[in-house]
Formats: structure tokens, C-alpha cells, sequence
């Protein structure tokens, strides 16, 4: 069961009907908050955790953390880190590996992020957020060890 920081009660859905429902109300125009889960995102976005905030998303940009469709019914929210002929290249911060789907299978794109039970927004357009992406993307090389370090020492 997911942790629960605001006394609040705590129901998980499975994704592959909670997930169509965001998707379908971003695309109303609607933003949504979900709680993420997985360490695909880590070190700065953490499962069970953090959150979050998802609106439709209209003309991607490398480097915007995006949920997509990667095959039917499995979705992702990783990083949009290139595009090429249609075709989308992801990469969740704590992956090493890449997922692949079609453009138009990227349907939200997050705003920012809810982290360690703030009610302040990381924003994905803050200074703090653009800093963090444009180290973390130039590491790759050696995110691997990085990774490696932050597990052991900083997750129990």
C-alpha cells in the first residue's frame, strides 16, 4: 500500500483503468495529480512518494517527462529524449535503457512534480528542474555508477 502523509484514504487502482481515465480528462482540458509509482525516475522522482501533475500534452519537447503508451495498455512516465521519423525515444532518470512509442502515443506531460510530501509544485519550467535535466541527461555516461551510489547509500 502506498504511503500515506495526509491521513487521507489511500485507494490503488490498477493502471490500466486508472490511466485511460487521466488521459481522457486531460484531454478535456482538465490537470491531474498521480502518484507515481516504480523507481523509473528516480533519483528525483520517487515511487510511492512523490506526484505528479499531468496535462494533455500538445507538441513534446526533448527532455519534458511525458506519459506515454508504449504498447497497448502499458504506459510510462519517463523523459522525452528524442524524436526521429514519428518515433519517440524515453528514458525514465533511473533507466539505463530506452522505450519506444509513436508521437501521438505521448498523451500527458507533467507540469512538475509534488516531491517528499510538499505542497509546493517542483515545476518542470523552474530553474531547479531545467538545472537538474540538463546535468542528469549529460551523466548518462556514468549514471550507472551514480545510480548504483544513490541506491545504496540513500534508499533503504
Amino acid at each position: 500500500m502506498p504511503q500515506n502523509t495526509d491521513n487521507a484514504k489511500v485507494i490503488k487502482v490498477p493502471n490500466e483503468i486508472l490511466l485511460p481515465e487521466i488521459i481522457r480528462l486531460t484531454e478535456e482540458g482538465h490537470t491531474v495529480t498521480l502518484r507515481v509509482d516504480g523507481v523509473s525516475m528516480r533519483p528525483f522522482v520517487e515511487g510511492g512518494r512523490d506526484k505528479a501533475l499531468l496535462t494533455r500534452s500538445v507538441n513534446p519537447q526533448i527532455g519534458d517527462a511525458v506519459l506515454a503508451e508504449i504498447f497497448p495498455g502499458h504506459y510510462v512516465l519517463h523523459r522525452l529524449v528524442s524524436v526521429k521519423n514519428g518515433m519517440a525515444t524515453l528514458r525514465g532518470d533511473g533507466n539505463l535503457g530506452t522505450e519506444h512509442c509513436r508521437m501521438k502515443d505521448i498523451k500527458c506531460k507533467a507540469l512538475g512534480f509534488y516531491r517528499k510530501g510538499r505542497e509546493n509544485l517542483d515545476s518542470t519550467s523552474g530553474l531547479k528542474w531545467k538545472v537538474y535535466s540538463w546535468w542528469w541527461t549529460r551523466l548518462l555516461p556514468v549514471r550507472r555508477y551514480l545510480l548504483f551510489i544513490y541506491r545504496h547509500l540513500f534508499v533503504s
